[in-house]
């Protein structure tokens, strides 16, 4: 069940989706079996840090040039943007390590 708590970005929202705050961005597509496994993951993490950190989906293949800006090759990917800048990045399906990317973040 995806959460309520998670915005999707696309070309014409993604600038202002990232501009404030903490934001955890994951680079999916729906044909992509481990984004859609990371799924339940983010799911979680937008339910427990809703106070803290604003969760995002990118679907890559509806909006193509978001992820050729950040050089995207490889997907899933999540990136933790702060005030619109990019200051981390995990690419692959590790549960634990996206976590722990939005721990060291919120600290």
């Amino acid at each position: 069940m995806a959460s309520d708590k998670i915005i999707h970005l696309d070309e014409s929202t993604f600038e202002n989706g990232i501009s404030k705050g903490l934001t955890l961005v994951d680079f999916w597509a729906e044909w992509c079996a481990p984004c859609r496994a990371l799924a339940p993951t983010m799911d979680k993490l937008a339910e427990e840090y809703s106070d803290k950190v604003t969760v995002a989906k990118v679907d890559i293949d509806s909006n193509p040039t978001i992820p050729a800006k950040f050089g995207i090759r490889g997907i899933p990917t999540v990136m933790m943007f702060r005030d619109g800048q990019q200051v981390d990045m995990f690419v692959g399906n590790s549960p634990d390590k996206v976590r722990a990317m939005v721990e060291r973040a919120v600290s």
